[in-house]
């Protein structure tokens, strides 16, 4: 008898874990060639300049992909042995714009060791006619990067559509490179930011002021959070409460948690207490629940609206565990939701990133596998049908690249959204950079206000929906 209440016990248990609708479906045989491997971090760029957005992959001793989306399949398009580049260890990427171009340029941290020394130095990759690494021309051989990293962000810091990258390096000092006259520099030690730390994952953007500001989460030590003045940097972490000296950070994004104009800092920590670190712009003040809280073997975190409802949700991807979904509700309410396809409970997940591959305004999630075992890509997107309503804005500079570390504002009769261009690098990632929501039923479009990297604020009247606009700084 007690053998049979336990059966049917477990038939409830099992009943019950299958009783909910899907959120995701798997659509990971939409990847051609998709072999066991170890992957890395993703960036969302137009490197190959065919006018779409691709999938970059970077390969642990792997090589390196360029994910297009052609013909209902991603497949890799990538013939150069350079951007390949198989024998080193690439696992940050982030792509932004730094020789104004209007063109993304790619930057590959490559870590063959887990601290200090390295002995192959980063790429910096520009698609120029053909692939070049800058940092193999003569004159910029003594910038090379060779201490071991983690991720990498792209940071606009005077405002004027220039990009220089920031490097999270583990046990030694921060890099911050910028292009001087055709040449690039190390600008790190000049803003007084070449810190040596455990450097893990590190997002730019209008956290605090009208520039862009920088948060680092880090390992070993406390986190920074560099408020941008002028183009110079003062870490305020101690006094506005996000030091958390005693995590190791992991996973880091920026969203809108109240869906009031104003950009917040997802923070998830590696087996520690992930936070939500609420802007109140004199303090920060973590108001995660119990839930959210719970510690996980974190590596890559998401904000984004999967399923156009209106309401973003929070995806935490973790490395030999199951991964978690999150979604954010009015009045900071988090309800977490239960997942079937996605859950990936033995995946090796190292790395995820979103875009709208595919152009049909549901936004496709790529997730990569690696460090233990050779696993290989997943893809997954909102299990939803037509109709649906969404809108996507792509800001860009007055050199017409991508305005990476701008925000845009979504206002309608039921919210203020903030939304940052991504500029990378939450961990070793970076997502499209394009500010994408799904609208909720009865909500109404009044404008959007692009926050430029300069602070200045441009508004645009939204005529139709189910489409993506590009706006231009000064146009």
């Amino acid at each position: 008898m007690n053998a049979m209440k336990t059966i049917i016990s477990i038939f409830f248990i099992l009943m019950s874990n299958f009783a909910f609708a899907e959120f995701f479906k798997d659509m990971s045989d939409r990847i051609k060639n998709n072999q066991e491997r170890l992957s890395y971090g993703v960036s969302v760029t137009d490197f190959n300049k065919d006018g779409n957005f691709a999938f970059i992959v970077t390969g642990f001793r792997f090589p390196n992909l360029i994910l297009s989306y052609k013909n209902g399949y991603l497949e890799n398009i990538n013939t150069d042995k350079l951007f390949a580049d198989e024998t080193r260890s690439t696992i940050g990427v982030a792509a932004c714009d730094i020789d104004n171009d209007g063109f993304e340029e790619l930057y590959f941290l490559n870590t063959d060791t887990y601290s200090g020394q390295k002995q192959f130095s980063d790429r910096l990759l520009d698609n120029d006619k053909n692939i070049i690494d800058l940092f193999q021309l003569d004159k910029n051989l003594k910038s090379l990067n060779l201490t071991a990293g983690r991720s990498v962000v792209c940071v606009d810091r005077n405002g004027d559509g220039k990009y220089g990258i920031y490097v999270a390096n583990y046990g030694g000092p921060t890099r911050f490179y910028e292009m001087k006259k055709g040449i690039i520099v190390d600008q790190a030690p000049l803003l007084n930011i070449n810190r040596i730390t455990g450097g893990r994952a590190v997002v730019s953007g209008h956290i605090l002021g009208n520039f862009m500001d920088i948060f680092a989460a880090n390992e070993r030590g406390p986190n920074f959070l560099y408020v941008n003045e002028n183009g110079t940097f003062k870490d305020v972490a101690d006094n506005l409460g996000v030091e958390d000296t005693f995590e190791n950070g992991r996973g880091t994004t920026l969203t809108d948690f109240l869906y009031r104009g104003k950009l917040d800092i997802v923070s998830g920590n590696w087996n520690g207490e992930h936070r939500i670190f609420l802007n109140n712009k004199k303090i920060f003040k973590d108001i995660a629940n119990s839930e959210f809280k719970v510690p996980s073997r974190v590596r890559t975190v998401i904000s984004a609206d999967f399923d156009n409802d209106g309401f973003d949700e929070i995806f935490i991807n973790n490395i030999g565990e199951p991964n978690k979904l999150f979604k954010i509700l009015s009045d900071g309410e988090l309800k977490q939701i239960q997942l079937n396809k996605g859950l990936e409970p033995f995946g090796l997940g190292t790395g995820a990133a979103v875009a709208d591959i595919d152009n049909d305004g549901i936004l496709e999630l790529l997730v990569t596998h690696g460090e233990s075992g050779f696993q290989p890509l997943s893809l997954y997107k909102a299990n939803i049908q037509k109709p649906f309503r969404f809108l996507r804005i792509l800001p860009k500079t007055a050199f017409n690249a991508p305005a990476r570390g701008a925000t845009v504002i979504l206002n309608t009769n039921m919210r203020n959204h903030a939304k940052t261009i991504d500029a990378g690098s939450g961990y070793l990632c970076q997502m499209e950079p394009v500010a994408h929501y799904g609208l909720r039923k009865g909500e109404k479009v009044k404008s959007v206000t692009i926050k430029w990297t300069d602070g200045s604020l441009d508004n645009f009247k939204i005529n139709q929906l189910n489409k993506t606009y590009i706006f231009k700084k000064g146009v």
